[in-house]
């Protein structure tokens, strides 16, 4: 049994029923900066993959994705879905440096703190994912302050250019992207009449292999799940972990993602 909150009243989600609130509130659950929607499994003080939509969605739409949400919960994880800010009229992240807006990892760090105090997930066991401008927002809060989250695994996103000259470390990133994504490809690629230049994704990985201390630049292991092609890095600080899957399709979350996530995180030391 899955207890679910999400946007309004009497809204149901594939594969849920009942009545949807925020415990004795109808709609997302609300807090200083914003809100968002959570889904608990039926276990004391889970953990919690905090999940962020990607340029235009919307928690709800998250939620919607149940090849996603639901292996999460039948692994005994909390999924959490917030709300992203208003930007040039439509719901994304305020993730690039020096743009003006939301102070996102404030807002996280709330959320999560809210959802510990209301629901009971461990605050200490919080990994954070996203996808698209989600995963955009993943890695910059990791880069500047990789210590608020137990681990981050970003889908089909990366850095901007320029990108940044550095990122404090050690962090665990373990990052999923789409061989043939025409979107957020992984040479990057210029938007808004070159205004903005999605950054190289294999010019991120260096920067998290400097962050997490590696010894060298070379992957160390490789291995496959399913369709995932995956890479691995060791040989660095102590409590880092880096690791790089590609999947054959393009721009999305991929089938297979949520186990071979939650594999990849409970095999980390505290994981």
């Amino acid at each position: 049994m899955i207890r679910t909150v999400t946007l309004a009243l009497g809204l149901s989600l594939a594969g849920q029923n009942g009545l949807a609130a925020c415990a004795d509130q109808d709609g997302m659950c609300e807090t200083a900066s914003g809100g968002y929607h959570i889904e608990m499994p039926q276990a004391e003080n889970p953990p919690l993959v905090v999940f962020l939509h990607g340029y235009g969605g919307t928690a709800t739409g998250t939620l919607k994705n149940r090849r996603m949400v639901d292996p999460l919960l039948a692994r005994g994880y909390a999924v959490m879905a917030p709300e992203g800010s208003e930007r040039n009229g439509r719901q994304s992240w305020n993730f690039f440096p020096g743009w003006e807006g939301r102070d996102e990892t404030a807002f996280l760090n709330e959320v999560v703190q809210d959802a510990s105090d209301r629901f009971g997930v461990d605050a200490d066991r919080v990994v954070l994912g996203g996808f698209s401008a989600g995963a955009f927002m993943v890695y910059y809060l990791a880069c500047a302050a990789p210590e608020t989250f137990s681990a981050y695994v970003p889908v089909s996103g990366g850095f901007w250019r320029p990108h940044p000259q550095s990122c404090e470390g050690p962090v665990r990133m373990f990052h999923t992207h789409g061989w043939t994504d025409n979107v957020v490809p992984l040479e990057g690629r210029i938007l808004g009449g070159g205004r903005f230049h999605q950054g190289d994704i294999f010019a991120g990985l260096e920067i998290w292999r400097v962050a997490n201390e590696c010894a060298d630049t070379k992957p160390t292991g490789f291995s496959t799940t399913g369709q995932f092609m995956r890479r691995h890095w060791s040989g660095c600080a102590d409590g880092s972990a880096l690791e790089f899957a590609l999947f054959p399709g393009g721009h999305n979350v991929p089938k297979g993602w949520p186990d071979m996530m939650v594999d990849w995180y409970e095999g980390l030391p505290g994981g």
